[in-house]
């Protein structure tokens, strides 16, 4: 009996250990997740006079763009607090290129969050690293919009 009760704990600790070299060994996923916010402002602020907060940009359509004249390679639509979440796979687009030749772009006009903005040209932002979230097997890169600006289409 005292054999047995040996060859059982025996057999635990080598599926134990086992099961965690597994996991230290098992490669993770790579993802990139951009996530930002869009306010109706000519310049993506979200407050004015330092006081007054300016709304959120409600189901605008939001883009990130590579290279010119920009490739489209994600698209979101921010929700009712002006929010975007695009999440990518490397194999799509590398951050070296992300970082380096790639933006968002409101499609959608700002007149159609506020009637007295530009109805021409868009709003328009360079990508920033954030940091990295590794959750599981996901290695999750984050990015944000930097400044946001209004370019007028010529």
């Amino acid at each position: 009996m005292a054999m047995k009760s040996i060859i059982l704990i025996t057999v635990l600790v080598v599926v134990l250990v086992a099961t965690q070299a597994q996991a230290l060994i098992a490669p993770t996923i790579p993802l990139f997740n951009i996530t930002g916010n869009v306010s109706c402002s000519v310049n993506g602020s979200i407050v004015i006079n330092g006081t007054n907060p300016i709304p959120p940009f409600r189901n605008a359509l939001v883009q990130l763009l590579c290279g010119d004249p920009g490739i489209v390679r994600g698209i979101a639509i921010t929700n009712r607090m002006g929010t975007f979440t695009i999440v990518l796979s490397p194999l799509i687009v590398d951050l070296s290129t992300l970082l380096s030749s790639c933006r968002i772009v409101v499609v959608t006009p700002l007149s159609r969050c506020n009637a007295t903005l530009p109805s021409t040209g868009n709003l328009q932002a360079p990508l920033r690293f954030v940091g990295n979230t590794i959750i599981g097997l996901l290695n999750i890169t984050n990015l944000a919009p930097g400044p946001f600006q209004l370019t007028i289409r010529a």
